[in-house]
């Protein structure tokens, strides 16, 4: 993340606040801490909320319960709001984006980690198709093998994904952060110069809606062309 929002800024992002959506028990969010001026982190779970604040105590970061869906935030509050891989578990995933729209400053980014439904291997639950399925066969799936009992994420295709953001001036770093996975921190899962590198880089060329993760930066923006 601090990768690829540096390469994107150009600047030291010292300066920069931070609100990251979905914080959980505080990890990411302290990492975060220690590259931006200012970090919030928000989630709908008390018991990991509470963690975070009891063990990650700094000056510049806070942890509060919040419903990403209806932010008690003022506008323009922040430069950057993380949303990685969050929209296929809220209820409403288009109000979600658009409270992100709201509270980010003009000009300000939000990283946008989406998985594809289209994912031969769901991500939440490791199970082959499960996301392609119509939801009657997804709980059916997990029941027989005894994985849950409700498959409740809903996984958009790449389109859809693309509908979501439409508000947005969408730049992909999906490609480059493949194309160059030790510039953005990423050769721990892909490594130059082998079969899956270019494996992975001939289906981002000639298949890119099957993508299984997509890392777009979300700018809020006037100039709605995309690159």
């Amino acid at each position: 993340m601090v990768a690829v929002l540096r390469d994107f800024f150009g600047v030291d992002l010292g300066s920069l606040t931070l609100l990251d959506i979905g914080s959980s028990t505080g990890i990411i969010a302290h990492c975060l801490s220690e590259h931006f001026g200012r970090v919030v982190g928000i989630d709908v779970d008390r018991s990991a909320t509470d963690f975070a604040q009891r063990n990650f105590k700094k000056a510049n970061l806070n942890f509060a319960l919040g419903d990403a869906m209806d932010m008690a935030f003022e506008d323009h509050a922040f430069d950057v709001i993380i949303c990685a891989h969050i929209y296929e578990h809220v209820p409403d995933a288009r109000r979600l984006m658009d409270e992100i729209y709201r509270v980010l400053k003009p000009g300000g980014v939000c990283y946008f980690a989406a998985c594809n439904r289209l994912s031969i291997r769901e991500p939440h639950y490791r199970l082959p198709f499960l996301s392609m399925l119509p939801r009657r066969l997804s709980h059916l799936y997990l029941r027989l093998t005894k994985k849950g009992k409700i498959y409740r994420e809903n996984l958009l295709t790449y389109k859809k994904i693309r509908g979501l953001v439409e508000r947005f001036l969408v730049v992909d770093y999906t490609r480059r952060i493949v194309e160059s996975p030790r510039l953005f921190y990423a050769d721990y899962m892909l490594q130059e110069g082998t079969l899956k590198f270019r494996l992975a880089n001939f289906l981002l060329r000639y298949a890119y809606g099957f993508c299984p993760t997509y890392i777009w930066l979300l700018v809020k923006s006037d100039d709605r062309r995309r690159t």
